[in-house]
């Protein structure tokens, strides 16, 4: 009876820790590795560009990001139509309207990106430090809350948060890609992946404050730099 208690402890031990999991590694996992050689070191040059020069380019940045919003957004809308071919079409015209509006708006939009790239940056510190899952939203929230009010205060921290995040983000899935492709042992590094949460938050965010270091200094350096 005394092992049948504690197994059932350890199931139920089991699921609660699967219903608590909100953050998809599985997912992003799975994205990483669907990367062939070409699509990794392209996703390494693209971030780099913006990790570096991203106050250059900021303007195509937000227009690229709110453009796939779009595509998403409309996309999800077709699929509920369930009309044929609807999702396809109701993605581009929501590619076409998001990319439109961020034009016009282009420091709300800007704005809008530094307060979720906030929010992800203090969402993965919660993560990191393995506090439950379940309330990952209260540090996304913090982080969204003052990213935003800062973006709005000083511009120019929106334009180096947001595309020093994203940079980061695609040149760390482009080296976990050609490291899952060409290491002896592929199966450590997923191990790393998965079983310490410290790892993928780390990853991004020491990138992060390099980009944001240099960029600063680029930005100093530049006086021709106009937001």
């Amino acid at each position: 009876m005394d092992y049948l208690a504690i197994l059932a402890q350890t199931v139920e031990k089991s699921d609660r820790a699967a219903e608590e999991a909100i953050v998809p590694t599985d997912l992003i996992w799975q994205y990483v590795t669907s990367l062939n050689f070409l699509e990794a070191v392209t996703f390494i040059s693209f971030g780099i560009v913006c990790l570096l020069y991203g106050w250059r380019v900021f303007k195509i940045l937000v227009i690229i990001s709110f453009g796939l919003l779009g595509l998403g957004l409309g996309v999800k809308i077709g699929e509920k139509i369930q009309g044929q071919n609807s999702h396809i079409w109701s993605g581009l015209i929501g590619l076409g309207i998001m990319a439109g509006i961020s034009v016009p708006l282009m420091r709300w939009a800007v704005s809008i990106l530094g307060a979720i790239a906030g929010g992800m940056l203090t969402s993965g510190i919660w993560y990191a430090c393995g506090l439950t899952e379940k309330y990952i939203w209260a540090g996304a929230l913090i982080g969204i809350i003052a990213g935003g009010m800062i973006s709005f205060i000083i511009f120019k921290i929106a334009v180096m948060l947001f595309s020093s995040l994203g940079g980061s983000a695609l040149m760390i899935a482009g080296i976990l890609a050609l490291l899952h492709i060409y290491s002896q042992t592929p199966e450590q590094i997923e191990q790393l992946v998965f079983t310490n949460k410290w790892f993928l938050p780390v990853a991004l965010m020491v990138p992060t404050a390099v980009g944001l270091i240099v960029q600063n200094k680029f930005i100093k350096g530049s006086k021709d730099w106009r937001v």
